[in-house]
Protein backbone atom coordinates (compact mmCIF):
# COMPACT_ATOMS: atom_id res chain seq x y z
CA UNK A 1 0.00 0.00 0.00
CA UNK A 2 1.44 3.36 -1.04
CA UNK A 3 1.84 6.29 1.29
CA UNK A 4 -0.76 8.97 0.55
CA UNK A 5 0.68 11.76 -1.61
CA UNK A 6 -2.10 14.29 -1.19
CA UNK A 7 -2.29 16.55 1.85
CA UNK A 8 -4.16 19.85 2.13
CA UNK A 9 -4.56 20.47 -1.60
CA UNK A 10 -7.65 19.94 -3.76
CA UNK A 11 -8.06 16.28 -4.77
CA UNK A 12 -8.25 16.15 -8.61
CA UNK A 13 -11.36 14.50 -10.00
CA UNK A 14 -9.18 11.92 -11.77
CA UNK A 15 -8.03 10.66 -8.35
CA UNK A 16 -11.48 10.40 -6.78
CA UNK A 17 -12.77 6.92 -5.99
CA UNK A 18 -14.95 4.90 -3.65
CA UNK A 19 -18.59 5.01 -2.56
CA UNK A 20 -20.25 6.76 0.38
CA UNK A 21 -20.95 3.43 2.10
CA UNK A 22 -17.25 3.11 3.04
CA UNK A 23 -17.80 6.10 5.34
CA UNK A 24 -20.08 3.93 7.47
CA UNK A 25 -17.29 1.56 8.50
CA UNK A 26 -14.82 4.38 9.21
CA UNK A 27 -17.16 6.16 11.61
CA UNK A 28 -18.78 3.04 13.03
CA UNK A 29 -15.45 1.45 13.96
CA UNK A 30 -13.80 4.66 15.17
CA UNK A 31 -16.61 5.05 17.70
CA UNK A 32 -16.79 1.39 18.64
CA UNK A 33 -13.94 1.68 21.14
CA UNK A 34 -13.47 2.25 24.84
CA UNK A 35 -12.93 6.02 24.74
CA UNK A 36 -16.59 6.31 23.73
CA UNK A 37 -17.50 3.65 26.31
CA UNK A 38 -15.96 5.90 28.97
CA UNK A 39 -18.45 8.64 28.05
CA UNK A 40 -21.32 6.25 28.74
CA UNK A 41 -20.14 5.48 32.27
CA UNK A 42 -20.11 9.12 33.39
CA UNK A 43 -23.86 9.52 33.95
CA UNK A 44 -24.27 6.38 36.06
CA UNK A 45 -21.08 7.18 37.99
CA UNK A 46 -22.54 10.63 38.77
CA UNK A 47 -25.72 9.08 40.26
CA UNK A 48 -28.14 9.07 37.32
CA UNK A 49 -30.20 5.93 36.78
CA UNK A 50 -29.37 3.59 33.92
CA UNK A 51 -32.61 4.32 32.06
CA UNK A 52 -32.21 8.09 32.30
CA UNK A 53 -28.55 7.79 31.32
CA UNK A 54 -29.50 5.80 28.22
CA UNK A 55 -32.18 8.37 27.35
CA UNK A 56 -29.66 11.20 27.64
CA UNK A 57 -27.15 9.33 25.49
CA UNK A 58 -29.74 8.75 22.77
CA UNK A 59 -30.71 12.44 22.67
CA UNK A 60 -27.10 13.64 22.67
CA UNK A 61 -25.86 11.22 20.01
CA UNK A 62 -28.82 11.69 17.68
CA UNK A 63 -28.61 15.49 17.81
CA UNK A 64 -24.84 15.89 17.73
CA UNK A 65 -24.38 13.56 14.78
CA UNK A 66 -26.69 15.64 12.58
CA UNK A 67 -24.17 18.47 12.49
CA UNK A 68 -21.21 16.15 12.13
CA UNK A 69 -22.75 14.35 9.12
CA UNK A 70 -23.70 17.68 7.52
CA UNK A 71 -20.00 18.58 7.53
CA UNK A 72 -19.11 15.19 6.01
CA UNK A 73 -21.41 15.85 3.05
CA UNK A 74 -19.20 18.79 2.06
CA UNK A 75 -16.16 16.58 1.37
CA UNK A 76 -16.99 15.05 -2.05
CA UNK A 77 -18.37 18.33 -3.36
CA UNK A 78 -15.36 20.46 -2.43
CA UNK A 79 -12.52 17.90 -2.46
CA UNK A 80 -10.52 19.73 0.21
CA UNK A 81 -9.90 19.13 3.94
CA UNK A 82 -12.64 20.44 6.21
CA UNK A 83 -10.67 23.27 7.77
CA UNK A 84 -9.36 24.56 4.42
CA UNK A 85 -12.99 25.32 3.62
CA UNK A 86 -13.19 27.42 6.80
CA UNK A 87 -11.04 29.98 5.03
CA UNK A 88 -14.15 30.96 3.08
CA UNK A 89 -15.74 32.14 6.33
CA UNK A 90 -12.75 33.36 8.39
CA UNK A 91 -10.27 34.36 5.68
CA UNK A 92 -7.08 32.55 4.70
CA UNK A 93 -5.22 33.83 7.78
CA UNK A 94 -8.25 34.16 10.05
CA UNK A 95 -9.03 30.44 9.76
CA UNK A 96 -6.00 29.85 11.99
CA UNK A 97 -8.20 30.70 15.00
CA UNK A 98 -10.66 27.77 14.77
CA UNK A 99 -7.80 25.63 13.42
CA UNK A 100 -5.85 26.11 16.66
CA UNK A 101 -8.92 25.06 18.63
CA UNK A 102 -9.28 21.93 16.50
CA UNK A 103 -5.61 20.96 16.85
CA UNK A 104 -5.76 21.45 20.62
CA UNK A 105 -8.88 19.29 20.94
CA UNK A 106 -7.36 16.53 18.76
CA UNK A 107 -4.12 16.47 20.75
CA UNK A 108 -6.03 16.29 24.05
CA UNK A 109 -8.16 13.40 22.80
CA UNK A 110 -5.01 11.60 21.66
CA UNK A 111 -3.62 12.08 25.16
CA UNK A 112 -6.85 10.79 26.70
CA UNK A 113 -6.70 7.67 24.52
CA UNK A 114 -3.12 7.03 25.57
CA UNK A 115 -4.15 7.08 29.21
CA UNK A 116 -7.09 4.74 28.60
CA UNK A 117 -4.82 2.24 26.83
CA UNK A 118 -2.08 2.35 29.44
CA UNK A 119 -3.23 -0.54 31.63
CA UNK A 120 -4.40 -2.85 28.79
CA UNK A 121 -1.02 -2.52 27.07
CA UNK A 122 0.77 -3.08 30.37
CA UNK A 123 -1.15 -6.33 30.75
CA UNK A 124 -0.34 -7.36 27.18
CA UNK A 125 3.30 -6.37 26.96
CA UNK A 126 4.52 -6.22 30.54
CA UNK A 127 5.81 -2.64 30.26
CA UNK A 128 5.67 0.47 32.44
CA UNK A 129 2.97 3.14 32.51
CA UNK A 130 4.94 5.63 30.45
CA UNK A 131 6.13 3.00 27.97
CA UNK A 132 2.53 1.89 27.32
CA UNK A 133 1.54 5.45 26.45
CA UNK A 134 4.53 5.71 24.11
CA UNK A 135 3.50 2.48 22.35
CA UNK A 136 0.10 4.02 21.58
CA UNK A 137 1.77 7.15 20.25
CA UNK A 138 4.27 5.32 18.04
CA UNK A 139 1.71 2.93 16.54
CA UNK A 140 -0.65 5.81 15.85
CA UNK A 141 2.15 7.72 14.10
CA UNK A 142 3.08 4.81 11.81
CA UNK A 143 -0.49 4.33 10.58
CA UNK A 144 -1.09 8.06 10.26
CA UNK A 145 1.94 8.53 8.02
CA UNK A 146 0.59 5.97 5.51
CA UNK A 147 -2.66 7.94 5.47
CA UNK A 148 -6.13 7.92 3.96
CA UNK A 149 -6.48 4.49 2.34
CA UNK A 150 -5.00 2.54 5.27
CA UNK A 151 -7.36 4.41 7.61
CA UNK A 152 -10.36 3.29 5.54
CA UNK A 153 -9.17 -0.32 5.31
CA UNK A 154 -8.45 -0.46 9.01
CA UNK A 155 -11.95 0.89 9.63
CA UNK A 156 -13.51 -1.93 7.60
CA UNK A 157 -11.65 -4.63 9.54
CA UNK A 158 -12.22 -3.02 12.93
CA UNK A 159 -15.96 -2.74 12.26
CA UNK A 160 -16.10 -6.53 12.22
CA UNK A 161 -13.61 -7.27 15.02
CA UNK A 162 -14.93 -4.63 17.41
CA UNK A 163 -18.54 -5.68 16.79
CA UNK A 164 -17.67 -9.24 17.74
CA UNK A 165 -15.75 -8.30 20.88
CA UNK A 166 -18.11 -5.65 22.25
CA UNK A 167 -21.24 -7.52 21.18
CA UNK A 168 -19.97 -10.58 23.05
CA UNK A 169 -19.07 -8.38 26.02
CA UNK A 170 -22.66 -7.14 26.22
CA UNK A 171 -23.98 -10.72 26.19
CA UNK A 172 -21.51 -11.70 28.93
CA UNK A 173 -22.52 -8.71 31.06
CA UNK A 174 -26.21 -9.50 30.72
CA UNK A 175 -25.72 -13.18 31.50
CA UNK A 176 -24.07 -12.22 34.78
CA UNK A 177 -27.27 -10.60 35.95
CA UNK A 178 -30.91 -11.34 35.23
CA UNK A 179 -33.14 -8.60 33.83
CA UNK A 180 -34.44 -7.84 37.30
CA UNK A 181 -30.92 -7.87 38.60
CA UNK A 182 -29.93 -5.15 36.16
CA UNK A 183 -32.61 -2.77 37.36
CA UNK A 184 -32.04 -3.77 40.98
CA UNK A 185 -28.44 -2.69 40.51
CA UNK A 186 -29.68 0.54 38.96
CA UNK A 187 -29.81 2.45 42.25
CA UNK A 188 -29.53 5.92 40.72
CA UNK A 189 -32.36 8.36 40.31
CA UNK A 190 -33.12 11.37 38.13
CA UNK A 191 -31.28 14.66 38.25
CA UNK A 192 -31.87 17.33 35.63
CA UNK A 193 -28.33 18.76 35.90
CA UNK A 194 -26.74 15.32 35.42
CA UNK A 195 -29.23 14.38 32.68
CA UNK A 196 -28.37 17.54 30.76
CA UNK A 197 -24.69 16.88 31.36
CA UNK A 198 -25.04 13.41 29.82
CA UNK A 199 -26.74 14.92 26.76
CA UNK A 200 -23.99 17.52 26.45
CA UNK A 201 -21.21 14.95 26.81
CA UNK A 202 -22.75 12.63 24.20
CA UNK A 203 -23.37 15.52 21.81
CA UNK A 204 -19.84 16.77 22.40
CA UNK A 205 -18.42 13.41 21.37
CA UNK A 206 -20.06 13.43 17.92
CA UNK A 207 -19.88 17.20 17.38
CA UNK A 208 -16.15 16.96 18.01
CA UNK A 209 -15.70 15.21 14.66
CA UNK A 210 -17.10 18.20 12.79
CA UNK A 211 -13.80 20.01 12.14
CA UNK A 212 -12.30 17.01 10.35
CA UNK A 213 -15.08 14.66 9.23
CA UNK A 214 -14.86 15.86 5.60
CA UNK A 215 -11.17 14.89 5.53
CA UNK A 216 -12.36 11.28 5.11
CA UNK A 217 -14.94 11.94 2.40
CA UNK A 218 -12.95 14.31 0.19
CA UNK A 219 -11.65 11.52 -2.08
CA UNK A 220 -15.17 10.43 -3.06
CA UNK A 221 -16.29 11.39 -6.60
CA UNK A 222 -17.89 14.84 -6.74
CA UNK A 223 -21.09 13.44 -8.24
CA UNK A 224 -21.96 11.09 -5.36
CA UNK A 225 -25.38 11.65 -3.84
CA UNK A 226 -25.13 14.12 -0.95
CA UNK A 227 -27.84 12.27 0.96
CA UNK A 228 -25.87 9.01 0.71
CA UNK A 229 -22.77 10.71 2.11
CA UNK A 230 -24.78 12.24 4.93
CA UNK A 231 -26.61 9.08 5.98
CA UNK A 232 -23.61 6.77 5.65
CA UNK A 233 -21.70 9.06 7.98
CA UNK A 234 -24.68 9.65 10.27
CA UNK A 235 -25.58 6.02 10.87
CA UNK A 236 -21.96 4.94 11.18
CA UNK A 237 -21.17 7.54 13.82
CA UNK A 238 -24.52 7.45 15.64
CA UNK A 239 -24.75 3.65 15.89
CA UNK A 240 -21.11 3.21 16.84
CA UNK A 241 -21.03 5.94 19.48
CA UNK A 242 -24.45 5.18 20.95
CA UNK A 243 -23.72 1.45 21.06
CA UNK A 244 -20.48 1.94 22.96
CA UNK A 245 -21.86 4.59 25.31
CA UNK A 246 -24.83 2.37 26.11
CA UNK A 247 -22.47 -0.53 26.80
CA UNK A 248 -20.52 1.72 29.16
CA UNK A 249 -23.69 2.74 30.99
CA UNK A 250 -24.80 -0.89 31.37
CA UNK A 251 -21.34 -1.89 32.57
CA UNK A 252 -21.34 0.89 35.17
CA UNK A 253 -24.85 -0.05 36.41
CA UNK A 254 -24.55 -3.84 36.43
CA UNK A 255 -20.89 -4.28 37.34
CA UNK A 256 -19.89 -1.04 39.09
CA UNK A 257 -16.75 -2.71 40.45
CA UNK A 258 -15.49 -2.83 36.86
CA UNK A 259 -15.04 0.93 37.01
CA UNK A 260 -12.29 0.43 39.58
CA UNK A 261 -10.07 -0.55 36.65
CA UNK A 262 -9.75 0.98 33.21
CA UNK A 263 -12.64 0.20 30.79
CA UNK A 264 -10.43 -1.78 28.39
CA UNK A 265 -9.27 -4.15 31.10
CA UNK A 266 -12.82 -4.39 32.49
CA UNK A 267 -14.15 -5.52 29.11
CA UNK A 268 -11.29 -7.95 28.48
CA UNK A 269 -11.69 -9.54 31.91
CA UNK A 270 -15.12 -10.80 30.86
CA UNK A 271 -13.49 -13.11 28.30
CA UNK A 272 -11.57 -15.31 30.74
CA UNK A 273 -8.84 -17.23 28.85
CA UNK A 274 -9.52 -15.11 25.76
CA UNK A 275 -8.81 -11.87 27.64
CA UNK A 276 -5.56 -11.11 25.79
CA UNK A 277 -7.18 -11.56 22.38
CA UNK A 278 -9.94 -9.17 23.46
CA UNK A 279 -7.34 -6.70 24.71
CA UNK A 280 -5.64 -6.68 21.31
CA UNK A 281 -8.90 -5.75 19.57
CA UNK A 282 -9.69 -3.14 22.23
CA UNK A 283 -6.24 -1.59 21.82
CA UNK A 284 -6.47 -1.52 18.02
CA UNK A 285 -9.86 0.20 18.25
CA UNK A 286 -8.48 3.05 20.33
CA UNK A 287 -5.42 3.34 18.11
CA UNK A 288 -7.67 3.66 15.06
CA UNK A 289 -9.55 6.52 16.73
CA UNK A 290 -6.22 8.08 17.62
CA UNK A 291 -5.13 7.91 13.99
CA UNK A 292 -8.16 9.99 12.96
CA UNK A 293 -7.21 12.61 15.53
CA UNK A 294 -3.56 12.63 14.43
CA UNK A 295 -4.29 12.71 10.69
CA UNK A 296 -6.63 15.67 10.98
CA UNK A 297 -4.52 17.49 13.56
CA UNK A 298 -1.73 17.30 10.98
CA UNK A 299 -4.10 18.62 8.28
CA UNK A 300 -5.12 21.55 10.46
CA UNK A 301 -1.57 22.32 11.59
CA UNK A 302 -0.28 22.47 8.03
CA UNK A 303 -3.35 24.49 6.99
CA UNK A 304 -2.40 27.13 9.56
CA UNK A 305 1.17 27.45 8.33
CA UNK A 306 0.32 27.08 4.65
CA UNK A 307 -1.96 30.08 4.82
CA UNK A 308 0.89 32.33 5.91
CA UNK A 309 3.56 30.60 3.81
CA UNK A 310 1.43 30.40 0.63
CA UNK A 311 1.78 26.62 0.40
CA UNK A 312 -0.73 24.32 -1.31
CA UNK A 313 1.21 21.06 -1.02
CA UNK A 314 3.20 19.46 1.79
CA UNK A 315 6.09 17.06 1.21
CA UNK A 316 6.04 13.57 2.75
CA UNK A 317 9.04 14.36 4.96
CA UNK A 318 7.29 17.45 6.33
CA UNK A 319 4.14 15.44 6.91
CA UNK A 320 6.08 12.85 8.93
CA UNK A 321 7.81 15.56 10.98
CA UNK A 322 4.58 17.39 11.80
CA UNK A 323 2.83 14.16 12.78
CA UNK A 324 5.79 13.18 14.96
CA UNK A 325 5.71 16.51 16.81
CA UNK A 326 1.95 16.19 17.42
CA UNK A 327 2.38 12.61 18.66
CA UNK A 328 5.16 13.60 21.06
CA UNK A 329 3.05 16.45 22.44
CA UNK A 330 0.08 14.12 23.02
CA UNK A 331 2.31 11.58 24.77
CA UNK A 332 3.80 14.23 27.07
CA UNK A 333 0.33 15.47 28.05
CA UNK A 334 -0.87 11.89 28.64
CA UNK A 335 2.10 11.08 30.85
CA UNK A 336 1.64 14.26 32.87
CA UNK A 337 -2.14 13.85 33.40
CA UNK A 338 -2.50 10.08 33.67
CA UNK A 339 -3.09 9.97 37.43
CA UNK A 340 -5.86 12.58 37.55
CA UNK A 341 -7.49 11.60 34.30
CA UNK A 342 -11.24 11.56 35.10
CA UNK A 343 -11.63 15.31 35.67
CA UNK A 344 -9.31 16.02 32.74
CA UNK A 345 -11.38 13.88 30.37
CA UNK A 346 -14.75 15.33 31.44
CA UNK A 347 -13.46 18.88 30.94
CA UNK A 348 -12.16 18.01 27.45
CA UNK A 349 -15.58 16.73 26.40
CA UNK A 350 -17.41 19.83 27.56
CA UNK A 351 -14.68 22.39 26.92
CA UNK A 352 -14.43 21.61 23.21
CA UNK A 353 -18.16 22.27 22.86
CA UNK A 354 -17.71 25.89 23.86
CA UNK A 355 -15.18 26.55 21.10
CA UNK A 356 -16.17 24.19 18.30
CA UNK A 357 -19.95 24.60 18.25
CA UNK A 358 -19.86 28.28 17.17
CA UNK A 359 -17.42 27.30 14.39
CA UNK A 360 -19.72 24.45 13.31
CA UNK A 361 -22.75 26.76 13.19
CA UNK A 362 -20.88 29.37 11.14
CA UNK A 363 -19.53 26.80 8.70
CA UNK A 364 -22.87 25.07 8.11
CA UNK A 365 -24.87 28.28 7.74
CA UNK A 366 -22.33 29.56 5.24
CA UNK A 367 -22.22 26.34 3.22
CA UNK A 368 -25.93 25.46 3.14
CA UNK A 369 -27.66 28.86 3.42
CA UNK A 370 -25.28 31.62 2.31
CA UNK A 371 -22.93 30.21 -0.33
CA UNK A 372 -25.11 27.16 -1.09
CA UNK A 373 -22.07 25.09 -1.91
CA UNK A 374 -20.57 27.55 -4.39
CA UNK A 375 -16.89 28.22 -3.63
CA UNK A 376 -13.74 29.08 -5.56
CA UNK A 377 -11.26 26.42 -4.49
CA UNK A 378 -8.30 28.38 -5.84
CA UNK A 379 -9.15 31.37 -3.67
CA UNK A 380 -9.11 29.18 -0.56
CA UNK A 381 -5.33 29.00 -1.03
CA UNK A 382 -4.79 32.65 -1.98
CA UNK A 383 -4.72 35.33 0.70
CA UNK A 384 -5.19 37.92 -2.04
CA UNK A 385 -8.29 36.16 -3.39
CA UNK A 386 -11.98 36.73 -2.76
CA UNK A 387 -11.91 35.40 0.81
CA UNK A 388 -9.09 37.72 1.89
CA UNK A 389 -6.67 37.39 4.77
CA UNK A 390 -8.96 38.10 7.71
CA UNK A 391 -12.74 38.17 7.79
CA UNK A 392 -13.17 40.42 10.80
CA UNK A 393 -16.95 40.19 10.69
CA UNK A 394 -16.86 36.40 11.08
CA UNK A 395 -14.23 36.54 13.81
CA UNK A 396 -16.37 39.01 15.76
CA UNK A 397 -19.38 36.70 15.39
CA UNK A 398 -17.25 33.77 16.56
CA UNK A 399 -15.91 35.67 19.57
CA UNK A 400 -19.30 37.08 20.57
CA UNK A 401 -20.86 33.60 20.27
CA UNK A 402 -18.28 32.13 22.67
CA UNK A 403 -18.68 35.00 25.13
CA UNK A 404 -22.46 34.66 24.86
CA UNK A 405 -22.28 31.06 26.06
CA UNK A 406 -20.21 31.88 29.18
CA UNK A 407 -23.27 32.27 31.44
CA UNK A 408 -24.43 28.78 30.38
CA UNK A 409 -21.09 27.01 30.94
CA UNK A 410 -20.31 24.55 33.69
CA UNK A 411 -16.88 23.01 34.21
CA UNK A 412 -15.10 21.53 37.21
CA UNK A 413 -13.51 24.94 37.84
CA UNK A 414 -16.20 27.36 36.55
CA UNK A 415 -19.99 27.69 36.61
CA UNK A 416 -21.87 30.42 34.75
CA UNK A 417 -24.87 32.31 36.12
CA UNK A 418 -27.56 30.58 34.03
CA UNK A 419 -25.91 27.18 34.44
CA UNK A 420 -26.20 27.65 38.19
CA UNK A 421 -29.76 28.99 37.93
CA UNK A 422 -30.98 26.21 35.61
CA UNK A 423 -28.87 23.55 37.27
CA UNK A 424 -27.52 22.32 33.95
CA UNK A 425 -25.01 23.13 31.23
CA UNK A 426 -26.94 24.04 28.05
CA UNK A 427 -24.17 26.11 26.50
CA UNK A 428 -24.04 23.94 23.39
CA UNK A 429 -27.63 24.94 22.53
CA UNK A 430 -26.87 28.61 23.18
CA UNK A 431 -23.71 28.41 21.08
CA UNK A 432 -25.51 26.94 18.08
CA UNK A 433 -28.36 29.45 18.27
CA UNK A 434 -26.25 32.58 18.81
CA UNK A 435 -23.60 31.80 16.18
CA UNK A 436 -26.15 30.73 13.55
CA UNK A 437 -28.34 33.78 14.07
CA UNK A 438 -25.51 36.30 14.14
CA UNK A 439 -23.74 34.87 11.09
CA UNK A 440 -26.97 34.75 9.11
CA UNK A 441 -27.82 38.30 10.19
CA UNK A 442 -24.43 39.58 9.03
CA UNK A 443 -24.53 37.74 5.69
CA UNK A 444 -28.21 37.50 4.71
CA UNK A 445 -27.82 40.13 2.00
CA UNK A 446 -25.11 38.04 0.35
CA UNK A 447 -27.36 34.99 0.41
CA UNK A 448 -30.17 36.80 -1.36
CA UNK A 449 -27.90 37.60 -4.33
CA UNK A 450 -26.69 34.04 -4.77
CA UNK A 451 -29.95 32.27 -5.31
CA UNK A 452 -29.42 31.81 -9.04
CA UNK A 453 -25.78 30.74 -8.84
CA UNK A 454 -25.19 27.16 -9.91
CA UNK A 455 -23.69 24.95 -7.20
CA UNK A 456 -20.16 24.44 -8.40
CA UNK A 457 -16.56 24.69 -7.33
CA UNK A 458 -13.64 26.04 -9.27
CA UNK A 459 -10.24 24.36 -9.01
CA UNK A 460 -7.32 26.14 -10.45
Amino acid sequence: MKIEKRSIEFVPHSERYGRPRRLFSVWFSSNLQVTALMVGTLGVAAGLSLLWTLAGLVVGCMLGTIFMAAHSAQGPHLGVPQMIQSRAQFGVFGAAIPLLVMVTAAVLFMAASGVLMRDPLKALLGISDDQAILVVGITTLLIGVVGYELIHRLGAWMSVLSSVVFGTALVLILTRASATGIFHADTGGFSMPIFNLVIAQAASWTLGYGPYVADYSRYLPADVNTRHTFWSTYFGCALGSLGMMALGAVLAAVLPSALDVDPGTAIASLFGPWAKAALIVVSLGVIQYNVLCLYSAYMSTTTIFSGFAKLSHVRSSTKTLVMAVISVLACVIAIRTQYHFDTFFADILIGQLYLLIPWSAINLVDYYLIQRGSYSIGDLYDAQGRYGRWNRRTMIVYGVSIIGTLPFMKLSFFEGYFARLIGADVSWIAGLAVASFLYWLCNASRASTRGSIKVAVEAR
